[in-house]
């Protein structure tokens, strides 16, 4: 259902109504005093929010059912250190 507004003539108050997309009527009638009111093309609505907004929203409610690991090493586990190597061909080798 798409949101059409119309403007009453004769006190120019603006109204809602919901219509499937494509069926509104082109008059109305105005729900303070029963005139016709004629449809206004209006913008349309979009999101007033950004990706950031959106992404954080999407990651809490992914958290919910996935939780995201944080530390994959056993505590009180000793930290493997990996070797140092400055040769760049060494950094194409399987790690384990």
């Amino acid at each position: 259902m798409a949101t059409y507004e119309y403007r009453c003539p004769s006190h120019e108050v603006l109204f809602e109504s919901h219509h499937p997309i494509g069926e509104a009527p082109e008059t109305a009638a105005c729900p303070t005093c029963g005139g016709v009111s004629r449809r206004v093309i209006s913008r349309p609505y979009l999101s007033q929010s950004g990706s950031a907004a959106f992404k954080l929203i999407d990651t809490t409610v992914r958290s919910a059912a996935e939780p995201q690991v944080v530390n994959s090493r056993i505590p009180g586990a000793p930290k493997r250190v990996q070797p140092y190597t400055s040769n760049p061909l060494h950094q194409k080798l399987p790690r384990p």
